[in-house]
């Protein structure tokens, strides 16, 4: 594969992958409805990427977008031909200090990495000037394609969907933000975050069917034991950066949404919906009425 090409793939993949992100056990599906007195918004978990098989949503997500005035994402969906914003992303994941993948890798996991990519036809020397996390994201980039999964996912569907609507939209972050959060994905701890990463492609096809089937029922214990609890175990340093702070951060943004005259649909990553601290434990513990739509 071109390194053109393959940076391109992955640009998706960094932007789109930051989050897959404790209710009932199967419900209809991953939409809430957060109220406080009579006010009230939608909050639900989304999938970054999905295979085609997964259209139509479920319909609870189309009635909940119908039903409210602003759409609210994690962050502004990135436009592809925005040159600019691939040359901030692959500036932020490249190494200006000295460094590079062969000196931050041990030579017993660097080859692990580069066996990984040889199948491909790419060589590790081609990234060794970038960081481990965007490294991670090139592979998952090539296993989502490889499994057929790299179709549009909750997000950018709606994303659109709006735009032609004419409908107000909000965002909880900045692609700056993100992208910062990817480039220090790893930092300091290389050959276990390599390591983790190894693993976790190794049944990537599996493992992802089985989240996207819990997420499309509603089934958040899953999730937390799928996508939550092993970041929280095997990584803490990213779950706290990935989801603790983010979830905490997000909360007083969510909190301003009510008292105003209009309805809002939050969607975020549905990993940010699971597991206790996520972003309707910390609903619930701020006395908000959170009820799963069914």
């Amino acid at each position: 594969m071109k390194l053109k090409k393959f940076f391109k793939v992955s640009f998706t993949a960094a932007l789109l992958a930051t989050a897959f992100s404790s209710a009932s056990v199967l419900a209809a599906t991953s939409m809430w409805k957060v109220s406080k007195g009579d006010d009230y918004l939608y909050i639900g978990g989304t999938v970054h990427l999905l295979p085609e098989t997964a259209f139509p949503l479920p319909a609870e997500f189309e009635a909940a977008y119908q039903a409210t005035d602003t759409l609210v994402l994690e962050v502004k969906m990135p436009d592809m031909t925005d040159s600019a914003a691939q040359t901030a992303l692959l500036q932020a994941m490249a190494y200006n200090d000295g460094r590079s993948l062969a000196k931050v890798l041990s030579p017993e996991v660097y080859q692990q990495v580069s066996a990984y990519f040889a199948p491909y036809g790419v060589q590790l020397q081609q990234l060794d000037g970038y960081k481990p996390g965007f490294v991670a994201l090139q592979m998952l980039a090539l296993e989502m394609m490889k499994a057929q999964m790299a179709g549009e996912g909750v997000d950018s569907y709606f994303d659109k969907k709006a735009l032609a609507d004419g409908k107000t939209m909000a965002y909880l972050e900045s692609v700056e933000s993100q992208i910062n959060l990817l480039a220090n994905m790893g930092d300091g701890y290389e050959d276990a975050f390599m390591k983790m990463n190894l693993e976790q492609v190794s049944d990537f096809k599996g493992y992802f069917s089985a989240m996207v089937a819990a997420w499309r029922a509603g089934d958040m214990n899953k999730l937390n034991k799928l996508a939550v609890e092993p970041a929280r175990q095997l990584d803490p340093v990213l779950y706290q950066a990935l989801f603790v702070k983010r979830n905490n951060a997000w909360l007083p943004q969510i909190e301003s949404m009510f008292g105003n005259d209009t309805k809002e649909l939050v969607l975020v990553g549905a990993g940010h919906l699971a597991g206790d601290d996520s972003v309707l434990a910390l609903l619930q513990q701020a006395g908000y009425q959170v009820e799963q739509v069914k």
